[in-house]
């Protein structure tokens, strides 16, 4: 048995998606302040904030795990091996300490998700406002809830009492191995895909009802969509890798677990962010244009610049009054 196995976990992308997520985070919190002042933040503003502090403690997790314990914990040796470890040597230390980092990155690696999809329920929650997928949008709370509390029962008690988590000798049993639990694995990624498609689901009739969206906005909204699919992909691929290798499967399936977090942080700020972009756009070309064309030469009837607000954009598009950034939106003339 090798002591420090091959190391299957990419570091530098590891921190580096790290720290494109929280730049992005860092937009939206700028965005809805600059939008509504902090005194107004929303639930989901805090919401996605929290997110962000535990997607780095997950981060921090898995470097740990594949670092300092060199990836080792209570798993992937047989009786005879774990009868001849000693208690006080480094090897046994690192594989307690390893199974204890296993099972806390289980449990903000839950955390972070299942926040993450609250804010994409809060954001639909607003986005159909008065409409008919209400019922749908308490549905998807009261599954976030309930697949949450499920997820994180069985990352607890699927293996008890909780000491067993971490040990060595006798064998606890797969069920208590966290970094290769099938209990873990199986329960995780089916309450994660369900809900991952269940959330998807709800906006597709706003998206292909509203005609005179520009294709633009559709565009926007397919990346989410297809941001959505990417995180139910990268889920099943953590669970299969685990499956398909126990030795360097968990090592590789952090880097997954990771992949799958940041994609679900870009997807779930791109919305709020957008508005932002467009509005600055607007200004630029705004300018540009003035630049260009001399005052005296401007026609009285045109407007050259237009200052555009993120609920003006929206209702301008949408038609619906229902803002990207929630709240009351302007009324459109009838």
């Amino acid at each position: 048995m090798k002591l420090c196995p091959d190391n299957h976990f990419e570091i530098p992308e590891a921190f580096a998606l790290l720290g494109i997520a929280m730049f992005v985070m860092g937009l939206r919190t700028f965005a809805r302040w600059s939008s509504v002042g902090i005194r107004n933040f929303a639930f989901d503003d805090y919401l996605m904030l929290f997110a962000g502090c535990v997607y780095g403690l997950d981060t921090a997790a898995a470097y740990m795990a594949e670092t300092q314990f060199l990836g080792l914990a209570n798993n992937n040796m047989n009786e005879a091996y774990r009868r001849g470890l000693r208690p006080q040597g480094l090897e046994w230390a690192l594989r307690v300490h390893g199974s204890k980092t296993q099972l806390v990155g289980w449990n903000l690696y839950v955390l972070v998700l299942w926040s993450l999809k609250l804010c994409m329920a809060v954001f639909y929650s607003r986005l159909t406002e008065g409409l008919f997928l209400n019922v749908r949008i308490n549905i998807a709370y009261g599954a976030i809830g309930v697949t949450y509390v499920a997820t994180v029962l069985s990352l607890l008690f699927g293996c008890y009492p909780l000491r067993k988590n971490w040990q060595i000798y006798p064998n606890p049993g797969n069920h208590c191995q966290p970094a290769i639990s099938k209990v873990n694995l199986y329960v995780t990624v089916v309450l994660n895909v369900i809900t991952d498609m269940y959330l998807l689901s709800i906006p597709l009739p706003l998206l292909w009802s509203l005609s005179n969206l520009t294709r633009r906005r559709k565009l926007l909204l397919i990346v989410m969509f297809s941001g959505g699919i990417f995180i139910m992909i990268a889920g099943i691929l953590r669970c299969a890798l685990i499956l398909s290798n126990e030795l360097i499967g968990p090592s590789s399936a952090a880097t997954w677990a990771l992949r799958e977090i940041f994609v679900a942080v870009i997807v779930g700020n791109v919305p709020m962010i957008y508005p932002l972009f467009l509005r600055t756009f607007n200004k630029l070309h705004g300018d540009s244009e003035e630049r260009i064309m001399p005052s005296a030469e401007k026609p009285p009837s045109i407007s050259v610049t237009k200052e555009f607000s993120q609920e003006d954009s929206v209702v301008a598009e949408l038609e619906l009054g229902r803002g990207f950034y929630g709240g009351a939106a302007p009324r459109v003339p009838r």
